[in-house]
């Protein structure tokens, strides 16, 4: 995406919901000295911190972008509430449900995580409310980073093999998975278009706002959004007649029974989770036997060595 581009996605779907004082600061800023902003943090009382993909740097009132952090613009309560406000459409009683998560989505897929006094009822989150940060996350599709592994995602007969991509956090996993959601639900001449579900638990694979995908996960592409993973995925065997289901971040036991339910009623499998190593994955004891079993056929280790989505290595187990 070009420099205008960035710019333009800033200017029309975050900037407008931030704090007047914030946005106005933002808008007089060149464009290319923004780059690629990855998420905008804003805590009470402490420094405004932008961050990309390798560096964090601030906002100065004076002189705009700093590498000093400590210059940067002191975000106030007020900065806060205002921005509380336009996210939520100035009725945070309609967001309820998504405030529960610790989140909200707004148009054009961008997620707002939110931080603050967090009530709780048996041992569940009832409400968040005194909020005291903001973490603004950059939704940004990369189309075609997921080309160079179609090959090995497809077997030779156009069946979709069960694969798992490995990483740390930050390190492109959703934005990898979303681009194979679209090219697996595209199709092309030669890889035949399949059938896929989502289960969207975070928001993130599609960006959904107010129920419709706001990026570009293909043709022939159903979204359970903000549905737990497992139950997600029993659902999209029973209603939604799926061929591939992709998920992000297993990380429970339901997580991986609901997979291993999914694999024998013939339905492939693409997901991630946290972990630097196949090993390190070894070591879990809720993946172990996923793993040994070889459920999955196409294990591919991403780091942030050539930036994020850097693939180091795959392993198949055909």
């Amino acid at each position: 995406m070009s420099a205008a581009s960035e710019m333009g996605v800033l200017k029309n779907e975050i900037f407008p919901f931030l704090s007047p004082t914030v946005s106005k600061m933002f808008l007089r800023v060149d464009g290319k000295k923004l780059g690629k902003i990855e998420e905008i943090r804003m805590r009470c009382t402490q420094p405004l911190i932008i961050r990309d993909a390798d560096h964090e740097y601030g906002l100065d009132p004076k002189t705009g972008i700093t590498a000093d952090i400590n210059r940067s613009y002191c975000v106030t309560q007020e900065d806060l509430m205002r921005t509380i406000a336009a996210i939520s459409d100035n009725s945070l009683y309609a967001f309820e449900e998504d405030i529960r998560k610790g989140f909200i989505t707004i148009s054009g897929g961008h997620r707002v995580g939110l931080a603050g006094q967090v009530v709780m009822q048996d041992m569940n989150i009832k409400a968040i409310k005194e909020f005291s940060s903001v973490c603004i996350r950059i939704a940004r599709e990369i189309k075609n980073c997921a080309g160079e592994i179609m090959n090995t995602v497809y077997s030779p007969s156009n069946k979709v093999k069960n694969t798992l991509l490995v990483s740390p956090p930050r390190c492109g996993k959703t934005t990898l998975l979303r681009d194979i959601a679209r090219l697996l639900s595209s199709g092309s001449s030669q890889h035949k278009a399949q059938n896929v579900v989502i289960v969207d638990e975070r928001s993130e694979l599609a960006g959904c706002y107010l129920g419709i995908p706001q990026l570009d996960v293909g043709p022939r592409t159903d979204v359970l959004d903000s549905c737990a993973k497992a139950a997600g995925m029993i659902i999209a065997v029973r209603a939604m007649s799926p061929e591939v289901i992709i998920t992000d971040e297993l990380g429970r036991k339901e997580d991986v029974d609901a997979v291993q339910e999914c694999i024998n009623a013939g339905v492939s499998i693409i997901s991630s989770i946290h972990a630097g190593t196949i090993e390190e994955l070894q070591n879990r004891p809720i993946m172990r036997d996923l793993i040994s079993s070889r459920a999955f056929k196409n294990i591919i280790i991403l780091s942030r060595s050539r930036g994020p989505g850097s693939i180091d290595k795959i392993v198949r187990w055909d």
